[in-house]
């Protein structure tokens, strides 16, 4: 959530801002309607005030001889009025609500303006794998190799599902289980979050209510409750409605977890096989931050996620997203995409995000500095890494021409030392 006293005093810039995210919101009326509950809640206070202060004096009336039947009706004309301003108030919190809940996060000023178009690569690692052979998609490569199952998964299940089998669901155990081992030596702090999730949770997050048809939400259960679109959802509520010290800030957590989304992929080439998919494998990376350590911590998960990439030996590339195509609770994003060579084209695995004080104030999640004074701490998320896309790019950048596939060095302890997979006879 936006400070309410940053719109009203930046009131055209954050309309500038909010352009280049291509959002529109009515930000005049938005203002309109802050200052005129001000102007209601300072009435309300200041009634409130004089019936206490009308009450009090009564003894000393009633003491004195004088008429208390005027200051009864007084103090009964203040609290009529109050009850109407309330109600007038009660209006005005749901208007004001309806638009500033609604509205995205302020991109960060050196962002371009603009969606996908003006996404900007600013890194390449390796040199794109040349092969001397005719190369397979990754679909025919698990299929060939028995890694992959997509027919049984789409007869129990239906498109968008896939089944792991034999080597497949081995080489994904191995990357999900290479990812925790680094996070670990990192000195992240490993959870295991529920996949149930209530409605306050996709609030903080910034998914709520402007995106709550795109979760799996479980019919017939009171309170409302969702499948976690991702372990961020859960992670970034791990403080909500809490105050730490400064003292205990960074605190650095990743997550393995399915996630479910509601949007599979289309039959288009690029979202074939595992591209895009119900639900999928993600170990996620989140930080709670002083406002002073955001862009570092940022940083931090970049290089993390960066790495991950770099030891798998995989050719990729990040990517600065221009304002409109960070998600709608972030200020910034920082693409790392790998490269596919049957279709040549760039594909995300991870998102490094920094929400700053976005999240946190949706959420009422604040640190105490040394001063006694209390701060809405900074969030951040990073893909550390989606199994869904590594995986086919593992079987696409590692092919050889008899149709085998080598595994990653790193990930050949978590295999029991397999080197090599070859097709199935």
């Amino acid at each position: 959530m936006i400070d309410v006293n940053y719109i009203m005093q930046n009131k055209e810039h954050v309309k500038e801002l909010l352009k280049r995210k291509l959002y529109e919101a009515d930000i005049d009326d938005l203002c309109k309607n802050i200052e005129e509950k001000r102007k209601i809640q300072k009435q309300v206070e200041d009634n409130k005030a004089e019936q206490n202060k009308l009450s009090k004096s009564v003894p000393q009336v009633k003491k004195e001889g004088g008429d208390v039947n005027k200051i009864f009706a007084k103090v009964k004309e203040l609290a009529a009025q109050n009850k109407e301003s309330e109600a007038k108030l009660e209006k005005l919190e749901k208007e004001i609500n309806s638009v500033l809940f609604a509205l995205p996060n302020l991109p960060d000023e050196d962002l371009l303006p603009g969606g996908k178009e003006n996404n900007k690569p600013i890194k390449v690692f390796k040199e794109k794998p040349n092969f001397n052979f005719k190369i397979k998609n990754h679909v025919e490569l698990a299929e060939s190799l028995g890694l992959i199952d997509y027919d049984r998964a789409a007869k129990i299940s239906g498109h968008g599902t896939w089944f792991y089998t034999n080597l497949g669901a081995r080489l994904e155990r191995a990357l999900i289980n290479f990812f925790i081992s680094e996070h670990l030596k990192d000195g992240f702090t490993f959870m295991l979050p529920p996949h149930l999730l209530n409605y306050e949770s996709g609030f903080t997050a910034g998914q709520f209510p402007k995106f709550e048809e795109d979760v799996f939400e479980i019919k017939g259960m009171e309170p409302m409750k969702f499948l976690l679109p991702t372990a961020e959802t859960a992670l970034v509520n791990y403080y909500r409605n809490e105050i730490l010290n400064e003292d205990e800030l960074p605190k650095k957590f990743f997550a393995y977890t399915p996630c479910y989304r509601k949007e599979a992929g289309s039959y288009r080439t690029e979202e074939r096989g595992m591209i895009r998919g119900y639900q999928f494998n993600k170990v996620e990376m989140v930080e709670y931050t002083k406002e002073d350590d955001s862009d570092r911590a940022f940083e931090e998960l970049v290089h993390k996620a960066q790495t991950l990439l770099e030891k798998l030996g995989l050719h990729f590339r990040i990517s600065k997203l221009a304002a409109a195509d960070c998600s709608h609770s972030m200020a910034r994003t920082y693409d790392l995409e790998v490269y596919l060579p049957s279709i040549d084209i760039y594909k995300e695995v991870s998102s490094v995000s920094n929400a700053r004080s976005y999240q946190a104030r949706r959420g009422m999640m604040r640190y105490r500095d040394k001063d006694g004074k209390v701060h809405y701490m900074h969030t951040l998320n990073g893909s550390g890494l989606a199994t869904s896309r590594i995986f086919p790019a593992i079987l696409e950048q590692y092919q050889q021409e008899d149709g085998s596939v080598l595994v990653p060095e790193v990930l050949q302890p978590f295999m029991s030392g397999i080197k090599v997979i070859k097709p199935i006879k």
